[in-house]
C-alpha cells in the first residue's frame, strides 16, 4: 500500500495528468467514418434494435496510479479502436465497468481513486451518451464508503447503476457489513453487475488451479460467481433486500446449470439449512439477472429456460476476446421469439439502465 505521502504525491500527479479519453474517442468517429467504416445496424424481423453490452470492460489510468498499476491490456484504455470494434459487432450502446483492483487500498487513497474514476467515466459518457453508460465504481471494503460513492455516482454524475467484485477481501458479499451498500442500491433502484476476480477463488484453493489451461480463470471465474450468488441466496440477503437489481457475468457462472441442486440440498440435509428462506433457492434464480456470456446456443437455449429469457442481457466481455459474436449468438439461437431475441439484445438491458429506445 501507498504511504500517506506517497499518495499525496501520487495524487497531485494523477490530477494533473488527466486527459480526457472523450476527446480521442469524437477523433476516432470522425477517422471511422471518413475511412468508410460502416455501422452495423441489428434488425429482428425487419425491426430495428438498439443493442446494449452490458460486460464490456475498460481503465482509467490516472485512477490506477494511486497503487502503481498500469492497464493490461492497453485495449482497456478508451481509444480509437472502441467504436470502431462496437460497429463492426453490431453494439449500439456499451455499459462500462471497471474490475476491482482496489480492495486492499487504505480508505483515503481507495476515496480519492474512486472518485477520480467515477469522474471520468461520467466525463466518457457525456461525451458520447448516444453509445456509452456506465457502472460506478465503489470502495466495498468501506461498506458506509461505497453506499456514498454509489449515491453520489448515480444521482451526481448520472452513472446508471454500481459495479462490484463477488468478494471482497476473502469476505462473502452476504456478509452482513455489506449491509448498507446492498440497502442503497435497493433504495436507488439500480442494476448491480457483479464480476468475479482471477484472484477470488484462486486465492483459496491455489494448487488445484495451477497447471496448463488457465484454470483459475477458466474455472474459477464462474466457480466465484456461482459461490458469491448462491450465499447471496442461502444466506437470506435476497429475502432481506427483494428489491434488489443484481446482474451476474458470465451467465451466473455454473449456479444455472446445476440449480436444482440448490433446491434438494436443504431437503437431504435439512440440519445444514438452518436459515429457512422464504422460496425455493432456484426460485431467486428467476429474480436475478445474466449476461448471455455462455457460448453456444444450446447453453444460452437452457439458461433461458433455467431463469427465464427476460433475465438475460446481451454481454461481450469487450476487450477480452471471449465472445465476438455476442449479437449473432442471441440471434442464431434457435426455439427463441422474436420478442425474446429484442429483449436480450438490448430491450431488458435499456430499461434496467434508463437507456432511451
Amino acid at each position: 500500500m501507498p504511504t500517506r505521502r506517497e499518495f499525496i504525491r501520487n495524487s497531485a500527479r494523477a490530477m494533473a495528468g488527466i486527459a480526457f479519453v472523450g476527446c480521442d474517442l469524437l477523433a476516432a468517429r470522425a477517422a471511422h467514418s471518413q475511412a468508410g467504416g460502416r455501422r452495423r445496424e441489428v434488425a429482428v424481423s425487419g425491426r430495428r434494435v438498439k443493442t446494449v453490452d452490458v460486460h464490456a470492460h475498460c481503465a482509467v489510468p490516472e485512477a490506477m496510479a494511486l497503487m502503481g498499476l498500469k492497464p493490461q491490456p492497453q485495449t482497456l484504455v478508451m481509444g480509437q479502436d472502441r467504436i470502431r470494434a462496437m460497429d463492426e459487432q453490431g453494439i449500439d450502446v456499451e455499459a462500462l465497468s471497471i474490475n476491482p483492483y482496489w480492495y486492499k487500498a487504505e480508505r483515503d487513497v481507495a476515496r480519492a481513486l474512486i472518485r477520480i474514476q467515477n469522474e471520468k467515466l461520467a466525463e466518457l459518457c457525456a461525451s458520447r451518451p448516444d453509445r456509452f453508460v456506465a457502472f460506478a465504481t465503489v470502495a466495498l471494503q468501506y461498506p458506509d464508503l461505497a453506499a456514498e460513492q454509489l449515491e453520489e455516482g448515480v444521482k451526481k454524475l448520472g452513472l446508471r447503476g454500481g459495479s462490484i467484485g463477488c468478494s471482497v477481501n476473502g469476505e462473502e458479499l452476504s456478509d452482513p457489513k455489506f449491509l448498507p451498500f446492498w440497502a442503497k442500491a435497493e433504495q436507488l433502484g439500480v442494476l448491480v453487475f457483479i464480476h468475479p476476480q482471477a484472484a477470488g477463488v484462486a486465492a483459496e484453493i491455489p494448487r488445484r488451479l495451477k497447471g496448463n489451461g488457465g484454470l483459475e480463470n477458466v474455472i474459477g471465474n464462474p466457480l466465484e460467481t456461482t459461490i458469491a450468488l448462491s450465499h447471496l441466496i442461502f444466506e437470506g440477503t435476497l429475502d432481506r433486500l427483494p428489491g434488489l437489481k443484481i446482474c451476474a457475468a458470465h451467465g451466473g457462472g455454473y449456479l444455472p446449470s446445476y440449480a436444482a441442486r440448490s433446491d434438494a440440498g436443504c431437503v437431504t440435509f435439512p440440519d445444514r439449512c438452518p436459515k429457512p428462506l422464504k422460496k425455493r433457492p432456484t426460485e431467486y434464480l428467476r429474480q436475478l439477472y445474466y449476461d448471455s456470456i455462455v457460448f453456444t446456443p444450446e447453453a444460452l437455449r437452457h439458461l433461458a429456460a433455467e431463469v427465464g429469457s427476460s433475465q438475460i442481457v446481451m454481454g461481450t466481455d469487450y476487450p477480452f476476446p471471449w465472445m465476438k459474436t455476442a449479437v449473432d449468438h442471441i440471434l442464431s439461437t434457435p426455439g427463441l421469439s422474436d420478442a425474446e431475441r429484442a429483449a436480450m439484445l438490448g430491450e431488458t438491458a435499456s430499461r434496467l439502465l434508463g437507456i432511451k429506445a
